[in-house]
């Protein structure tokens, strides 16, 4: 048996039908107001918890299970710190010292590469880079992983996986409302002229490094799980292409962005609702992530989706949901 937190999210409706498929028996940790229909629909057995931090819950779920996934965790790029803190690192917290107690062979927590945080120039994001977080959730999920470290050391078989920019089926926030629903909706801008790298990764590759850690990993070791890095243009030209759209983006300046995201960001104080640009995203936005999966390739046998691929199979689950209206979609994979 294997347990999986955050199973009904974006990463959860991409792994546990993997993990089904592959003859694993899963059980998910899941809140009672979530929609976990599929997961009941799949075979999963369930296991509720009204907060991932309640770590009787986590104890329970955990019994008779050999491995744990640790999905769960808040991303925005946008809310109050000690929310992040609270889930990101208190829910971990609760999962690590359920799985200690209960000895579990194996302990998989989904962290982010985004905890690099202010990225090196001229050189390339590997597992040693040195992390220098700028925002919440950045500071959250480095702690998070500080400490499912430290537990190894105590005796915990631990692997960290570092996925990249989420994008796939099942997604409308992040990469996935910047690439795809943006500019399909008419929105096409760009910044600094394009030339930003990204550091996108299919879900279901994120799946697939996930099957992969269990198999193969090391514990102890962190890697890096993402697709080929590649510049804002190449991204916008590849989903134009795709779904029949012109490439022309206006470029605007850096400088009108950041002044909008900082006033927008001042006035949420207010409204108490999540900016269209908040000032948190720019860390993603301006800097270049250039990332080196050499080492998942080389130990875990890891094979990322070319993203033209993977970003075909995207705009075919947002056409099959009746999100967006791709009239002239060019897809054939």
């Amino acid at each position: 048996m294997i347990l999986i937190t955050g199973a009904t999210g974006f990463l959860g409706h991409n792994l546990v039908p993997q993990l089904i498929a592959a003859g694993y028996k899963v059980r998910a940790l899941v809140r009672p107001t979530s929609d976990s229909r599929f997961l009941q629909e799949l075979g999963a057995e369930l296991a509720f918890t009204e907060d991932i931090t309640d770590g009787y819950a986590a104890l329970q779920a955990m019994k008779g299970c050999r491995q744990v996934i640790h999905a769960a965790g808040l991303f925005r790029f946008w809310g109050e710190a000690h929310h992040f803190w609270q889930t990101n690192v208190g829910g971990t917290t609760a999962v690590l010292n359920a799985a200690l107690a209960e000895q579990v062979e194996k302990f998989i927590y989904i962290s982010s590469i985004a905890v690099v945080g202010r990225t090196p120039t001229q050189s390339i994001i590997d597992e040693n880079t040195t992390c220098r977080p700028q925002e919440p959730y950045q500071l959250s999920k480095l702690e998070a992983e500080t400490r499912v470290l430290a537990y190894h050391q105590e005796g915990l078989p631990a692997i960290v996986l570092r996925p990249g920019a989420f994008y796939g089926p099942w997604g409308r926030y992040a990469f996935n409302r910047l690439f795809f629903e943006e500019p399909l909706k008419g929105w096409r801008i760009k910044v600094d002229g394009g030339q930003h790298i990204i550091f996108p990764v299919f879900v279901p590759d994120v799946a697939q490094g996930i099957m992969l850690a269990l198999a193969k990993g090391r514990v102890g070791e962190i890697y890096n799980i993402c697709g080929r890095s590649l510049t804002h243009n190449e991204a916008n030209a590849i989903v134009s292409d795709l779904a029949g759209i012109h490439r022309w983006r206006i470029n605007m300046p850096t400088w009108v962005v950041l002044a909008l995201a900082r006033n927008w960001t001042r006035l949420s104080q207010v409204t108490r609702k999540e900016p269209f640009y908040p000032i948190n995203m720019a860390p993603y936005v301006f800097q270049d992530w250039p990332v080196s999966i050499a080492k998942a390739e080389r130990e875990l046998g890891f094979v990322p989706t070319p993203f033209a691929e993977g970003a075909c199979h995207t705009l075919k689950w947002y056409k099959e949901h009746g999100i967006l209206k791709l009239r002239r979609f060019k897809g054939s994979w």
